[in-house]
């Protein structure tokens, strides 16, 4: 079964999802982390993240190729985080199209995985054509998850609420 954890920045989704995947899996989960290093506030998250998980997870890190490295995976599997991948996608050009396509592709595969995906709809408009479009993509990708995946948990405040 495919699970998404949704919810704002620092809103405790990453460690509910690792909580949770590491209580369902009856193997020793992948953690697919999606986030390139580009700067040293970035390279202390990283870390704070790395630090959490220990050697609980098969940690991968790809910040592009989703659908290629999940089939390779054999067990459950934690994705951190779509946001970033969305990201990484739209900064080496890939279109709108490709991204939701490979995205539903990726969701289509058989497999147990938890995806992390950042809410960033909730506040204004963007003042900028690319964040826009950032959000904008981000929204249609949260509803694409959200159709797919059998059970959501929407993040606040370090808790967890059933949406479906």
């Amino acid at each position: 079964m495919k699970t998404l954890f949704i919810g704002g920045v620092k809103s405790g989704k990453s460690r509910l999802a690792e909580a949770y995947i590491l209580q369902y899996a009856d193997i020793k989960p992948y953690y697919l982390a999606t986030t390139e290093c580009l700067d040293g506030e970035m390279r202390l998250r990283i870390a704070a993240h790395q630090e959490r998980r220990q050697d609980l997870f098969i940690t991968l890190e790809e910040p592009v190729k989703l659908l290629e490295t999940l089939q390779a995976c054999q067990g459950p599997v934690l994705v951190e985080c779509v946001t970033m991948w969305l990201n990484n996608m739209l900064y080496h050009q890939h279109s709108e199209a490709a991204i939701l396509q490979e995205l539903e592709a990726v969701l289509q595969l058989p497999g147990d995985w938890v995806l992390v995906h950042n809410e960033v709809g909730l506040g204004v408009i963007p003042d900028n054509h690319l964040a826009r479009q950032f959000v904008d993509l981000s929204g249609k990708a949260a509803q694409l998850m959200g159709q797919y995946c059998g059970k959501v948990f929407f993040c606040s405040a370090g808790l967890m609420l059933a949406m479906k």
